[in-house]
């Protein structure tokens, strides 16, 4: 695995501090059930990296003591943690809004048979991970037979009622390039989904995110075996928006890692990006309620282009031109 971070750190990326918090993004490990060649968590079913209950319950009396109203779980596949359902129920009793970022084939595995049904019965929004519409680009980008097995995980969501008029059950699609590319106009690509989806398989969903590869862990590490790191970033930087630094995700959100570390974005973490106290340490959740983080200066580097580029990228979709989806 090639290191990204030292083709990164000499950065011109413009300064930015935080807004007020609205959302905590938590990492519950890096175990997944597949392995991505896109994935900037390098996740995979032999990572043992896993949030214990402990870190669970900080991340619990964080929510309580703040008052922030969004949690959004990912991973790896966040639903393989053992506390899962845990911070679920609890967040959701709580009165907070639950995010799943979800790869879909999980919901086939052995075990996971009743995980759509516990979705659905804690209202939890689920963003599903769908990189195209076509079957060969899936499974290009993420194995053999994903395709099949993603589109039978969205037909049992649209049964419980995900994806449909009136349910309140929030199914939202997440796509990304299969390759070193910025992604397509975000509502024109919803419209291609709407249509292929609908069409030939009877598949419904809320609303399409769309997400540009970020050059950090696995995927950097592709481009750099291919030769194609430098161009693109190039790519990203030619493409920079300034219009889009108003409204990156890392002003309203903090990230933390599966050992309860905090960092301004996903991304960040994945570099070690992690903030710091006066005297060094790295910051725990567990003494971030006492942090004002409003106004905090925000670590940049060569990869926050990937969010400001074209449309604009965040974990909920384009942030340029489409006001559905700020947070």
């Amino acid at each position: 695995m090639h290191a990204t971070l030292p083709l990164l750190t000499d950065t011109d990326f413009p300064s930015i501090r935080r807004e007020t918090l609205t959302t905590l993004q938590v990492n519950l490990g890096y175990r997944c059930n597949q392995s991505c060649l896109h994935c900037h968590v390098n996740a995979g079913p032999n990572r043992k990296e896993e949030m214990e209950r402990e870190t669970v319950d900080a991340v619990l009396r964080f929510l309580a003591h703040s008052g922030v109203q969004h949690l959004d779980l990912t991973g790896g596949a966040p639903e393989m943690n053992a506390n899962f359902r845990y911070l679920v129920e609890c967040a959701g009793r709580a009165g907070v809004r639950v995010t799943d970022r979800c790869n879909l084939t999980i919901l086939g595995e052995p075990g996971f048979e009743d995980l759509a049904t516990f979705l659905a019965e804690h209202r939890v929004e689920v963003v599903a991970s769908l990189p195209c519409y076509l079957e060969e680009n899936v499974d290009g980008q993420r194995g053999d037979g994903v395709f099949e097995k993603s589109l039978a995980a969205l037909k049992q969501l649209n049964r419980l009622g995900y994806g449909q008029p009136d349910s309140g059950l929030v199914l939202n699609l997440m796509y990304n390039p299969v390759g070193p590319l910025l992604p397509p106009p975000q509502q024109q690509l919803e419209a291609d989904y709407r249509k292929v989806l609908r069409d030939r398989y009877g598949v419904g969903f809320s609303q399409l995110f769309v997400l540009a590869n970020m050059p950090v862990q696995r995927f950097g590490s592709t481009l750099i075996s291919k030769g194609e790191f430098a161009s693109y970033m190039d790519l990203l930087r030619g493409a920079h928006q300034p219009q889009n630094l108003d409204t990156v995700m890392c002003r309203s959100l903090v990230s933390i890692d599966w050992q309860g570390y905090v960092y301004d974005c996903d991304f960040n973490q994945m570099l070690d990006l992690a903030w710091r106290t006066e005297r060094g340490a790295r910051m725990h959740i567990s003494g971030l309620a006492d942090e004002c983080i409003a106004g905090r200066e925000i670590a940049v580097a060569d990869h926050c282009f990937g969010c400001t580029a074209g449309q604009g990228s965040s974990c909920g979709g384009a942030i340029a031109g489409d006001k559905r989806n700020s947070d």
